[in-house]
């Protein structure tokens, strides 16, 4: 009986270990996508989600390394930089603006909001004006705020646009979907010249953002569900889902790309298993570029 304490015990040690480890060590994944709409050349973004106020070294000094070796055109933010804890009145960004900051200062950055953003704003008796002061302190820094309206160009053949999705999409259990005229009113039509990229956090409505016209949609929020099993893929996600497709990975349908980063933090569900947090590199080329 003791040793089958001490078994389970130094079992239970190793998967603490481990998880602690793929916390704080991320992978740097590529993904190339062309696309005939590209004709300006390759463009190489980076796109960092779900941080939760992870620290990769000080000041976030593996982190800048690991970005700066990839030389990117720009550095695309898919949101839940920082944390926001719904039990709390006080909200601590200045972590997030460092980095936002630091990345603001060496190339551009598109920052599209998740639900950690807009529960600032959702939440105004609880939160006070932390979101206009956060959507300020971004401006002045020179970073591109993607939501609503707020959208960019990239050269002549690349748009990014951005849905800050309302509170319910991000409900437990059963998350509302809106449908893809809902996001028109929201954002706009589509581009349709343009290789147009989508920012929307959550990736459980892939179809309706194929429908509205998005050629690639980033997102997060699931952080890869949390343990990932060999062959059925991420346990659950934020929002109770089990075994959910759409956790972590590239995903094809109908010449739409969906790319869901495994986030670089965690949040509540503190854990990581076979899941290791994660730096997304994605490489626009035309048809023809080699």
């Amino acid at each position: 009986m003791i040793w089958i304490l001490a078994a389970v015990c130094g079992l239970l040690l190793l998967i603490y270990m481990r998880s602690e480890y793929e916390k704080k060590h991320f992978s740097v994944d590529t993904y190339e996508i062309r696309s005939e709409k590209i004709h300006e050349g390759e463009r190489t973004f980076v796109f960092l989600s779900d941080l939760h106020d992870n620290r990769f070294g000080a000041g976030q000094k593996d982190l800048l390394e690991a970005i700066a070796k990839v030389k990117p055109d720009g550095v695309i933010l898919g949101g839940d930089m920082m944390i926001t804890d719904g039990s709390k009145d006080y909200v601590d960004t200045e972590r997030a603006l460092y980095l936002v900051r630091q990345l603001a200062g060496r190339y551009p950055v598109y920052y599209g909001f998740g639900n950690h953003e807009s529960r600032m704003n959702w939440s105004k008796r609880q939160f006070g004006n932390v979101y206009e002061e956060y959507c300020e302190k971004l401006r002045q820094a020179g970073v591109h705020i993607v939501k609503g309206r707020e959208r960019y160009e990239i050269g002549g053949d690349i748009a990014i646009a951005g849905v800050e999705l309302p509170k319910e999409c991000y409900r437990k259990f059963s998350p509302e979907r809106l449908d893809a005229r809902l996001l028109s009113i929201q954002m706009g039509e589509a581009e349709k010249e343009r290789y147009q990229i989508l920012l929307a956090h959550t990736p459980i409505m892939f179809k309706q953002y194929q429908t509205w016209g998005a050629d690639l949609t980033l997102s997060g929020h699931f952080h890869g569900g949390t343990i990932r099993l060999p062959l059925l893929g991420g346990l659950m996600t934020p929002q109770f889902q089990f075994f959910y497709r759409y956790c972590g990975g590239r995903f094809e349908k109908n010449g739409h790309t969906l790319i869901v980063s495994r986030g670089l933090g965690t949040h509540s569900v503190n854990i990581r298993l076979n899941n290791q947090s994660q730096l997304v590199v994605v490489k626009l080329k035309g048809k023809m570029d080699q």
